[in-house]
């Protein structure tokens, strides 16, 4: 089983996608990770070898910022906008779309499911 960064890598997948399951490793870095360390990205994860294990491992650690060190740094950086009180603090203060998005419709994730009163009668009708 290949564990790099704290994360159990797919073992029937290609390495080439098993990287993209570490958090802040995409498929460019995956490429360029592997084209560092010079493993083939066809290569399945039960076939690597030792040696392939520990050069990614070394690579990913050495080169970039990963699962939990991105993690903190992402919510420090969020927590600093709230901070000081930029626009875009407040909007995640919030919970709100923070990147300009409409709010009138369609931002259902953010503000969450709308919620619809059960079993309310319409008021009758004069004669």
């Amino acid at each position: 089983m290949a564990r790099i960064a704290g994360v159990d890598l797919p073992r029937d997948k290609r390495v080439e996608i098993g990287l993209t399951y570490i958090y802040g490793i995409g498929l460019t870095r995956s490429k360029q990770t592997l084209a560092a360390a010079g493993v083939n990205p066809d290569t399945r994860v039960k076939d690597l070898s030792d040696s392939d294990v520990a050069s990614l491992r070394e690579v990913v650690e050495s080169t970039y910022e990963v699962e939990g060190d991105l993690r903190r740094l992402e919510a420090l950086n969020i927590k600093r906008l709230m901070d000081i009180g930029t626009y875009r603090g407040r909007r995640h203060r919030m919970g709100l779309p923070v990147r300009g998005q409409r709010t009138r419709t369609n931002a259902r994730t953010r503000r969450g499911a709308r919620r619809t009163v059960a079993g309310k009668k319409k008021a009758p009708g004069k004669k």
